[in-house]
């Protein structure tokens, strides 16, 4: 057949996608094996190890495969660490100002190759919920400062390709900080610079965009995958604000404040982004990136099947393997697995997951989006613990399992 008279397999390597995310590996060096190489936790890894000896029965199926691995990320967090490695690229640390403006160490990384002048930005590295103590959490004050450091970083660095994704933010500040950063002054109808925070937006009379640092030739690429508009009940106050401590009074202020920050936009900047889709993302900064940078919004996972080359690596491929913790609901709504395997369908490749867990009905919704077939890697009852202490080995004697059906080559 088609699917498994071809010389070439590509798999995907789904990388520090968090607790409930798959991280795998594929090596064809010596035999068909299918195996992680993550440290004491095979859920989850800061960079990939690929294993090269074949473990004991899991024998020689087909030393003419040829395999090419390519690290994934949905553009949440882990994004960075497997773009820059997938790319052979750099990362950098640098002092930034955190949410509450305390100094924090944060990371971005420039990518490989080719692609030497393309930054890629995680504004939770800077201006994260997880830098702050449940205490700590105010989104009226909370800014968006860092994640611009960052970015001036990258510019100043000769990158003018920006991916920047917008994940776990602590902010409420409509981008507002990232802004300033990069050169923007947000001022009062006294002339006066507003304190850092989305609360103080209330008070925004006028944007003084003179002193604007970032190049005419930049361009800002958002990994984005929801579509909140940035005020009303769907908008970033009212669905995000509460997790990041906003009260029920803090989420009218917190909204008003960017409605009034919209409309100074509109009419000074001339950017309309009020209810533009993805404008709520991440506290209201993509609809900052929007006004300020220009930038274009797009799904995580097409933005890293992009870098990785994806496209390139379809031609002459029989068979794309990825996989994730749990198939479920969730996993098309912008997950590697259904990114991947709409990708793979426009070039009529199938696609195949492995999975700790197979909700009900997902490999079936999934079909629809170009999924061939998912397997679960647990071969017995366990409790949820058990699996993830011994993923190493499920995953692996699924993986066998896997290679010796494709060997059959019926």
């Amino acid at each position: 057949s088609r699917m498994l008279g071809m010389n070439q397999f590509i798999t995907i390597c789904a990388l520090g996608m968090g607790a409930a995310q798959l991280i795998f590996a594929f090596n064809f060096i010596t035999s068909l094996f299918i195996g992680p190489k993550c440290g004491r936790n095979p859920w989850r890894a800061n960079s990939l190890e690929w294993f090269a000896p074949s473990p004991p029965g899991h024998g020689n199926f087909d030393a003419a495969w040829e395999t090419v691995c390519l690290p994934l990320a949905d553009g949440g967090d882990g994004t960075l660490e497997t773009l820059v490695e997938a790319t052979g690229g750099a990362i950098f640390t640098q002092s930034v100002r955190g949410p509450l403006g305390a100094p924090v160490m944060a990371a971005w990384g420039r990518l490989g190759g080719a692609q030497a002048n393309v930054a890629v930005i995680e504004m939770a590295q800077a201006s994260g919920l997880r830098l702050l103590r449940d205490a700590e959490r105010d989104p009226r004050r909370a800014s968006t400062f860092g994640t611009g450091e960052l970015m001036r970083a990258a510019l100043d660095g000769g990158c003018r390709t920006l991916i920047i994704g917008i994940g776990g933010s602590a902010s409420n500040d409509g981008g507002a900080g990232m802004a300033q950063a990069l050169g923007a002054r947000f001022l009062d109808a006294q002339g006066d610079e507003l304190p850092p925070g989305g609360a103080a937006l209330a008070n925004l009379a006028r944007i003084d965009r003179s002193g604007w640092t970032v190049p005419a030739d930049a361009r800002l690429l958002v990994a984005c995958d929801v579509d909140n508009p940035l005020c009303g009940p769907e908008g970033a106050s009212a669905v995000y604000g509460p997790q990041k401590g906003a009260t029920a009074e803090d989420v009218r202020d917190l909204d008003a404040a960017l409605a009034r920050y919209a409309q100074i936009v509109q009419e000074q900047l001339g950017a309309d982004m009020r209810d533009v889709p993805g404008a709520g993302a991440a506290g209201g900064l993509g609809a900052g990136l929007l006004a300020f940078g220009q930038a274009a919004l797009r799904p995580g996972i097409d933005l890293a099947l992009d870098a990785v080359g994806f496209d390139a690596q379809m031609e002459n491929c029989a068979l794309v393997v990825t996989g994730e913790g749990r198939l479920d609901g969730q996993t098309a709504r912008g997950k590697v697995v259904a990114g991947v395997a709409r990708r793979a369908k426009t070039r009529g490749v199938p696609v195949v997951a492995l999975a700790g867990a197979l909700a009900e009905n997902a490999e079936e919704t999934l079909r629809e989006q170009g999924l061939f077939a998912a397997l679960s890697i647990v071969d017995g009852p366990m409790t949820v613990e058990a699996a993830m202490r011994d993923g190493y080995r499920l995953l692996s004697d699924a993986a066998a399992r896997l290679a010796r059906l494709l060997a059959l080559r019926l």
